[in-house]
């Protein structure tokens, strides 16, 4: 298999793999912290695994610039969600 079909298959799984586990969970966590609430350690602990999976799929998106805004958005989506998570852990209302 060369490298253009091992790369197409990997984007389809990893798409897949976004579509169905990661955006709907990352999607209810922001909405949770929109919500004022703060993250868990299961949130924490997703979030980490999203950003160690990203680094590992740097150098596939950097071959396929197609996909480059798909992962800028999704990165920026982490960042709101971090963002605000902080913002919430130190509001005034928050037992620390």
């Amino acid at each position: 298999m060369d490298n253009t079909s091992h790369d197409a298959g990997l984007i389809q799984v990893l798409a897949e793999r976004l579509k169905t586990q990661h955006l709907p969970r990352t999607l209810a966590i922001k909405e949770k912290v929109d919500q004022g609430d703060t993250l868990d350690e299961f949130d924490i602990h997703f979030l980490e695994e999203l950003f160690q999976d990203a680094r590992e799929v740097m150098p596939l998106v950097d071959r396929h610039p197609e996909w480059q805004d798909l992962v800028a958005r999704i990165f920026h989506l982490y960042k709101e969600i971090t963002d605000t998570a902080l913002k919430n852990e130190q509001s005034p209302g928050h037992n620390n």
